[in-house]
């Protein structure tokens, strides 16, 4: 794993292992999705809202209109898909 995906692993673990009290649509998740999906390559600027589907697993809504499902699968990696 390089270092930018080993980054973006922490950040999505700190994102959603660590503050498991946060609301699915709170700031700090937001913004932890939208460097997640930059560290990833993709476009979106920042992140509006976002619906979460379970542990680990939410869609994330773009001002620029894209949508990503980000999760972790069942290795422990970071996935981001376009939507």
């Amino acid at each position: 794993m390089t270092k930018r995906l080993a980054g973006c692993a922490l950040m999505i673990g700190i994102a959603f292992g660590a503050t498991p009290s946060l609301a699915a649509d709170d700031a700090a998740t937001r913004k932890d999705l939208a460097a997640v999906i930059a560290l990833q390559g993709l476009p979106c600027g920042e992140v509006v809202s976002v619906k979460t589907q379970g542990d680990n697993d939410h869609v994330a809504s773009c001002r620029d209109g894209n949508r990503y499902h980000v999760f972790l699968n069942s290795t422990g990696r970071v996935v981001v898909e376009k939507q």
